[in-house]
């Protein structure tokens, strides 16, 4: 089976408390879950997987590869709207792999090509980068420049950001109920955070590798 693969870390995770860190945790856990849950129409429901990875380190497979940025900024965006902020190191690898049927898909038994080459791009990694992709060329040149979009997002962008990750998010004026605010300032919020070049980069990839 085909996988995207984002592996990660967390950073300054020395600055948080245990319990504070095991909160992070937890939230990423929520993501994947809430991950697997995405209107995927007319193909099959996204299977994800998550594992704590030692003291710091995560884990979310899906095995949609085609929505590793999707999957990617989404992570980026529901810790950037935390409270406080949180960020997080990300590498992701596309590829092969298998991970068990087990009713918790916990990947910490997971294994294959795509597996060992996001955690090896996350070793690799420049500390300060924040997002990066293990193929390199095109691909991982999209994801540098999505790490640095990213990187000025506000908690009130951040939240605009990830509702309109979710495949199918549907109009803004959605997005400005769930957040309660109006039309327009979810309009800027998007503007600001860069989010219309973003979208149109994940369609592109996205309809590329349907």
């Amino acid at each position: 089976m085909q996988w995207a693969v984002l592996t990660g870390d967390i950073v300054d995770s020395s600055d948080l408390a245990p319990e504070q860190l095991d909160r992070v945790l937890a939230e990423l856990s929520d993501i994947s879950r809430d991950i697997s849950v995405w209107p995927n129409a007319p193909t099959a429901p996204i299977q994800t997987g998550f594992a704590r990875r030692g003291g710091d380190g995560w884990q979310i497979a899906l095995d949609h590869p085609k929505l590793a940025l999707r999957a990617a900024l989404y992570v980026v965006a529901r810790l950037h709207a935390a409270q406080p902020p949180i960020q997080s190191r990300i590498a992701v690898a596309s590829g092969a792999g298998s991970l068990p049927n087990a009713p918790d898909r916990d990947l910490n038994s997971a294994h294959g090509p795509a597996f060992t080459a996001s955690g090896r791009a996350l070793t690799d990694m420049p500390r300060k980068s924040r997002i990066t992709h293990a193929a390199g060329g095109a691909i991982a040149a999209v994801f540098h420049l999505a790490d640095h979009i990213s990187r000025g997002w506000t908690g009130p962008q951040a939240q605009a950001v990830a509702l309109m990750l979710v495949p199918e998010a549907g109009p803004r004026r959605r997005a400005a109920e769930q957040l309660g605010i109006t039309r327009q300032a979810v309009d800027q919020a998007l503007h600001a955070a860069g989010f219309p070049a973003l979208e149109r980069a994940m369609d592109l990839i996205e309809a590329d590798n349907a």
